[in-house]
C-alpha cells in the first residue's frame, strides 16, 4: 500500500523540497500541500492521507492548534472507518517549548526540517506503521518538561486499576523512554509479547498510541521525573 502525505508548513521551499524527495521514495506518495493549519485542516479532510507532516509555526493556525482541531474531531466522530492521519511535527529549532503541547495534542513524532531524504522517509514509515518517532532526546525533554512542572497533573489513577501488574510494567517502563526490545530484554519476555500486553494498555486506558501513554503516565503520577 501506497502511504499518503499531506504537508502543511508556510514554507514553499520546505513543501517543495520535502514533496519532491518524498515522491522518489518507493510506497510513498504527497498528494497535498497547505500553507496553514487552516487550510491543513480542509486538505486533510479532502485528502484522507494517512500521515501529516505538520509544521509547529504558521500564522493564521499554527500546527499546534491543527493538531488538536483534527484529532478532536476525529474523537468526536468515533473516529470515522479509518481513523485520523498520523501528525509527525516538523520543526527548524530546539522542542523544550514545544513537545509537551505537541504530544497533549496528538503528535505521533518529530522531525527537524534539515534531515535527510532517507529520515524523512523512515520517518513518514515509522509512523504510518503506528508507532511513535520519540527519539532519546526528545523523551528526555519530555521527562524534563514534567520535572518542571511538578506533580501529577490530570487524568484520574482509577484506569490505572485495570491494567494487570504486567500491563503497568510495561507502561512504566515505555514511560521511562525504552523501546519495545528493550522492555523485552529487561522482563525476559518476546518482543511481540510487549507489544501486545502494551496494545492491551492503550485499549484499556482509551489511548491512542506511544505518546500518549508517556504522558498519561507522568500526568497520573505512576511514573515521575528521576525515578
Amino acid at each position: 500500500m501506497t502511504i499518503r502525505v499531506v504537508i502543511v508548513d508556510d514554507q514553499g521551499m520546505v513543501r517543495a523540497g520535502f514533496g519532491v524527495l518524498l515522491n522518489a521514495q518507493p510506497g510513498i506518495e504527497v498528494v497535498g500541500e497547505a500553507v496553514n493549519g487552516e487550510e491543513g485542516l480542509r486538505r486533510i479532510a479532502e485528502l484522507a492521507p494517512d500521515v501529516v507532516l505538520m509544521d509547529v509555526r504558521m500564522p493564521v493556525m499554527d500546527g499546534l492548534e491543527a493538531t488538536r482541531r483534527l484529532l478532536a474531531a476525529d474523537d468526536e466522530d468515533g473516529g470515522g472507518v479509518t481513523g485520523p492521519p498520523k501528525v509527525l511535527m516538523l520543526t527548524t529549532f530546539d522542542l523544550d517549548d514545544y513537545v509537551y503541547a505537541a504530544l497533549r495534542a496528538g503528535a505521533s513524532g518529530f522531525l527537524l526540517k534539515d534531515a535527510s531524504a532517507g529520515e524523512l522517509a523512515d520517518a513518514v514509515r515509522v509512523v504510518a506503521a503506528g508507532d511513535a518517532l520519540l527519539s532519546p532526546s526528545v523523551t528526555r525533554r519530555l521527562i524534563a518538561e514534567f520535572a518542571r512542572l511538578g506533580g501529577p497533573r490530570g487524568p484520574s489513577r482509577k484506569r490505572l486499576k485495570e491494567l494487570s501488574d504486567r500491563e503497568t510494567e510495561v507502561l512504566v517502563l515505555v514511560a521511562r523512554g525504552l523501546s519495545n526490545a528493550e522492555i523485552a530484554a529487561e522482563l525476559v519476555l518476546a518482543e511481540q509479547t510487549v507489544k501486545t500486553h502494551f496494545s492491551r494498555t492503550l485499549m484499556k486506558l482509551g489511548l491512542r498510541d506511544r505518546p500518549q501513554a508517556i504522558v498519561y503516565a507522568y500526568e497520573t503520577g505512576l511514573v515521575r521525573p528521576g525515578d
